[in-house]
């Protein structure tokens, strides 16, 4: 087999994610409503105190929020998954402004013995949330490497939409009147769940940017990617990467070729594109921002660069949805 083909490499790393988790709050959100997230080492050393961090997900049963990290808002609806694959504090709330409340002044003080039920707003339009966690040590969760953005707003759809309803839906019944160590959570149901958001997520990515889950595990790629990932708007050259891998220029491109099939800087390019594309997708940023954020000194020339990559326009692109 092909040790550069795509669904191989993504088929590996999810096999061994390792994740456990549960589902631990429900909330119902009346307009208008919004919140600020507790610290995440909060939540850890409250839900999973064995854990070195976790990443919070969050499910929209019903109704439309926004959800924002470093000032940079998405929008996710009724079925869609939210996570932050890296614990990032957070903001959420409604389609009308409301005052931001600490989301810890909202529940019941721990410790729980039945699963925390919220209730906040004045009372419009109602949003279910549904709220969990997992904990992994998987390079993919860290946030060293940085291998995905801040915020997943995951949209399953057909078959894989109905089964990760079902799939919370029962997690709920069995974790309903747990004690707060949610045991009644299976395990394997938890994984099975974020390993398909997961596979919905990273597949929607064209092959070449699927790279770093193969490389995540190399000596010699990992220093580098963990940098590009990091910090994707800045102008790197192939001396300063491998600068910090501690390999010479020669050497990292040889091995960028040799694991991904592409030079240092294409795969830079390739990861700024998908970046891109995640906010285009989910976020309120306009076109100008984004193509700051993703190392473009120009709307223009960022412009010229994702049309060639995609055939059209960023601002066609997020219109019709990636659909052309």
């Amino acid at each position: 087999m092909d040790d550069r083909d795509p669904s191989a490499a993504l088929d590996d790393a999810l096999a061994h994610l390792h994740i456990q988790g549960a589902i631990f709050l429900r909330a119902e959100y009346t307009e208008g409503w919004a919140f600020q997230s507790a610290p995440t080492q909060d939540l850890a050393r409250l839900l999973a105190p064995h854990a070195r961090r976790i990443v919070p997900f969050h499910l929209v049963a019903a109704g439309r929020c926004w959800i924002e990290v470093d000032g940079v808002r998405h929008w996710a609806d009724a079925g869609d998954l939210i996570v932050l694959p890296y614990g990032d504090r957070h903001r959420m709330g409604g389609t009308q402004d409301a005052e931001v409340v600490d989301a810890m002044t909202l529940v019941t003080p721990p410790p729980w013995r039945s699963m925390p039920v919220i209730e906040h707003g004045h009372g419009g339009a109602l949003t279910h949330i549904v709220c969990g966690y997992l904990t992994s040590e998987a390079p993919l969760f860290d946030p060293d490497l940085r291998a995905f953005p801040p915020v997943l707003v995951v949209t399953p759809s057909g078959p894989a939409a109905q089964w990760v309803r079902a799939s919370i839906d029962y997690a709920l019944a069995r974790t309903a009147l747990v004690a707060p160590d949610h045991a009644a959570t299976p395990a394997e149901l938890v994984e099975l769940l974020f390993t398909e958001v997961l596979r919905i997520h990273l597949a929607q990515a064209p092959a070449d940017e699927l790279g770093f889950i193969r490389a995540l595990r190399d000596p010699v790629l990992a220093p580098a990617l963990a940098q590009i990932h990091r910090d994707p708007a800045r102008k790197w050259t192939v001396a300063e990467l491998a600068s910090v891998a501690g390999v010479s220029p020669s050497l990292l491109d040889e091995r960028f070729r040799a694991v991904l099939g592409l030079p240092p800087i294409r795969y830079l390019t390739g990861w700024r594109m998908h970046r891109a594309q995640d906010l285009l997708a989910s976020s309120d940023l306009g076109v100008a921002a984004i193509a700051h954020r993703v190392g473009y000194d120009s709307e223009e020339a960022f412009s010229r660069a994702f049309k060639r990559k995609h055939g059209v326009a960023p601002g066609a692109w997020r219109r019709t949805g990636g659909r052309g």
